[in-house]
Formats: C-alpha cells, sequence, structure tokens
C-alpha cells in the first residue's frame, strides 16, 4: 500500500546536511527477481530519521569483481554504506572477501567469533560445519556486530570520517541488528541532540481520514509527525529532538498526547507492537481462551494469532470451515445457512459460537466473506463478515475491502484481531 502524500520533513542541522549514504543489497536472487528485496526499502525508509541522505541504492549479484567495484564506488562517493547480504558461509556470500579486497586488508579468523558459532552449534546439537568458519573472520578495521537472530555477525568499519555496516540479508536479523546496534552507533557518531522516535498504530481510519484529524500537528516543529499506510493500519511517526534527553522526552509525551485525546483507543499499539501480540497479551492477562472458526480468511486468523510465542496459552484452536458442510459438521445450523446464507452476520455469529462451544474456549472468533474474484451468493468481492462469541453475547461487524482475494483474506484478518481487542479491552 503506498503512503500518502504528507511525509515528515526533516529539519536538518548542517552537519545532517553532510552526510550521505548508499545502499548496497547482494544477492544473484535479487538480481533474477526471485526475492524481493525488502531491506533497502527498510533501510531508505529509516535513513530520514538521522538526517542521512540515500545518494543510491545499488543491486549487486554474487561476483567478487561486480561487488569489489560496488563497494568501491560507494566508499568513494558517499560517507555512508550500507550493505545486506552475502554473509552466509557458502562460497558465493562474498561480502567479507569484497571489503577486505577494496581496504586492501586481510580475512584472519578471530577466535572471539569461533567460540560464539561454535557454541550456537553446540546450543542446536550439531557440529559446525567445516564451512561455517568463514562467518568468524575478521579484518583488522572492523567489529563484528552481534546478530542474536542468526550465525553471521555483522561488520562496522569506521576509516577517516566515513563508515561502511554490512548486515545479513535475511530481514529479521537485518532489522534487529539495525534497530538494536547499527542505527543507535549512527546516531551517536553523527548528532549531539537526543532523537527520540514514537510509532503510534491506528486502525478503523482511511489514510485521508487520519491525515485530516491528524493535521493540527503538521504545524509542530518539534516534535515532527509523518503518516504511513501500513498493512495493519495506519501508523503515525513522532521524532523529537532536543539537547537533552528529558526535554526530548517531554515534547515527545506531550505530542503523543496529543495524538492519543484524537484518537483515542483507535490507537491499538506502538513501535513493534504487533496486533496479535497485543491481543495475546490481553487474553493471558485476563486468563481467557480463544477458538476460532474461519471461512474466507482460510487459516490466515489462526496462522497470525500462532506466530506469537506461547499462544499455546490461551488460543485453543481452530477450524477452516470453508465449505457448508464443513460449518454443518462443526455445529452450525443448517437452517441457518438456507435462511441468510453463507456469507452473512448470522453465519458469522453461528460460526464463532459453535467454535467456542466445540473446543470450550471463552472466546469465539467467526469469519466468513467472499475473498473472490467471483461473486457468491450474489454478494460482491470483498465483503466479509466478522462475528465475536463470550459468556455475554454475539457481536457482528461487516467489513468491505479492496475485491482482491490475498487482500481480502489479509484485512479481514487484521479487522478481526482489532475488533477482538476492542472486545477484550471492554470485558
Amino acid at each position: 500500500m503506498p503512503k500518502i502524500e504528507r511525509k515528515i520533513k526533516i529539519k536538518q542541522s548542517r552537519i545532517w546536511k553532510k552526510v550521505s549514504a548508499e545502499i548496497i543489497s547482494i544477492g544473484t536472487e535479487l538480481l533474477l527477481g526471485e526475492v524481493t528485496d525488502t531491506n533497502a526499502a527498510y533501510l531508505a525508509g529509516q535513513l530520514p530519521l538521522l538526517g542521512i541522505g540515500l545518494r543510491r541504492v545499488t543491486l549487486v549479484g554474487d561476483n567478487l569483481e561486480r561487488l569489489n567495484e560496488a563497494f568501491s564506488r560507494a566508499w568513494e562517493d558517499c560517507d555512508i554504506v550500507l550493505a545486506t547480504g552475502g554473509l552466509g558461509p557458502t562460497e558465493d556470500d562474498l561480502t567479507r572477501e569484497a571489503i577486505a579486497k577494496m581496504l586492501g586488508e586481510e580475512l584472519k579468523v578471530s577466535p572471539i567469533l569461533e567460540q560464539e558459532l561454535r557454541a550456537i552449534f553446540g546450543r542446536l546439537h550439531r557440529e559446525m560445519p567445516p564451512h561455517n568458519i568463514k562467518q568468524a573472520t575478521l579484518i583488522s578495521s572492523a567489529q563484528a556486530i552481534p546478530n542474536p537472530r542468526g550465525t553471521a555477525p555483522g561488520w562496522w568499519i569506521e576509516k577517516g570520517k566515513k563508515i561502511m555496516v554490512a548486515m545479513p540479508g535475511p530481514p529479521g536479523e537485518m532489522q534487529r541488528m539495525w534497530e538494536k546496534e547499527v542505527m543507535p552507533r549512527l546516531q551517536e557518531r553523527l548528532h549531539k541532540e537526543v532523537i527520540l522516535f514514537r510509532t503510534l498504530k491506528t486502525f478503523g481510519f482511511s489514510e485521508a481520514e487520519v491525515d485530516e484529524m491528524a493535521s493540527p500537528l503538521f504545524s509542530l516543529a518539534n516534535p515532527e509527525m509523518g503518516i504511513y499506510a501500513k498493512p495493519d493500519g495506519i501508523h503515525l511517526r513522532l521524532i523529537a529532538k532536543a539537547q537533552k534527553r528529558e526535554e526530548a522526552e517531554k515534547l515527545m509525551a506531550q505530542g503523543e498526547a496529543r495524538l492519543r485525546e484524537i484518537f483515542a483507543h483507535y490507537i491499538w499499539g506502538t513501535d513493534s507492537d504487533t496486533l496479535e501480540g497485543v491481543v495475546g497479551t490481553l487474553l493471558a492477562s485476563k486468563g481467557l481462551t480463544l477458538a476460532t472458526m474461519e471461512s474466507c480468511t482460510g487459516g490466515l486468523l489462526a496462522t497470525t494469532l500462532t506466530d506469537v510465542p506461547g499462544s499455546s496459552v490461551y488460543y485453543k484452536g481452530g477450524f477452516v470451515a470453508y465449505s457448508n458442510e464443513a460449518k454443518i459438521a462443526l455445529g452450525v445450523n443448517a437452517r441457518l445457512i438456507e435462511q441468510h446464507g453463507a456469507v452473512s452476520l448470522e453465519l458469522a455469529e453461528a460460526m464463532a459460537e459453535a467454535a467456542r462451544l466445540r473446543l470450550e474456549a471463552d472466546i469465539g472468533v467467526g469469519i466468513t466473506g467472499v475473498a473472490g474474484p467471483d461473486k457468491l451468493e450474489g454478494k460482491p468481492p470483498g465483503l466479509a463478515y466478522i462475528a465475536i462469541c463470550d459468556s455475554q453475547g454475539k457481536r457482528s461487524f461487516e467489513g468491505n475491502y479492496p475485491p482482491v482475494r490475498l487482500e481480502v483474506k489479509r484485512r479481514a484478518t487484521t479487522h478481526a484481531l482489532f475488533l477482538l481487542r476492542q472486545r477484550l479491552l471492554a470485558l
């Protein structure tokens, strides 16, 4: 989903304007289109927060000479070089070799990194393959960056007034390394003032509505604000800057308070929160259990709920009842289908109740709809019904989403989680 037109306008200090960066995304699979380069998009969105201007994004395959050429050009042109990928253990993972060649330094095995690497395999009760030793190599000017999500540490290099950072290719590893290790180091080196970031996540309004509602805050110089459309709703990002942390925190608190006054309970989380995580925390804290029955979402709600570690504490299970026969077999009254159809508020409520009773859960959620591309029972693609059933009764909701099959499934799932959160707060 594209960002709306209103974007953050960073007021840059003199030092910020001088800092430029290049992102180098490494991997032949990127060039062939087999893998989408989400890392570059993510980093490109992060750099403005630090006042760093992005000069170029370069895609390079797994070829030593071409990598060396790309690193040499970026090192000459930019103040900061950010590389992702090519830190694996195989022969075609050549980022370390290319950087070493470009800087004229020798790769050597770090005893400390080797020990840490062997410990990782030890915890997995596996012997470390010999070729993994390359992940423990460093050059003299490089510092290892911790990577608790994988076996490949990153590299941090400072020479003169330039910085080069090599990060792993898997997005989960790269983003964690950026947020916890790289971004704080860059901020410390580039700026004397304290910069705080906060993202407030909303659901239930369109991009234009959020833009209009939040418009009074756009006049503020500090904190600055930007609005972004995301799969789980519309995000509002605040940036507060001050010479002292206490002052920055005060500015951030004032900006956040104004947004919370405007959007109230439509703000469902902040920063790294996920809807499924928020819902899981509420269920666990209240000692409640959940069961689901899905039709048009095909099990996506169950998958999303169980993406949260420890979800077995509160999630009893779910059913993918795609056919009418499956719904009836699981306890939905056949006469309801005859009277109201498979896509109706009544069916969503019956599915929620059947799931709750079948698995003896405190709360049941039912979803039915038309994923498309064709109409069903004369009803258009994009129409969905969501119901929540608990000991105090049933509540049902209608959703209308873009008539694209995967979008219908994703949005109905997100909508169901948001409604479930609202219900849990009310209980």
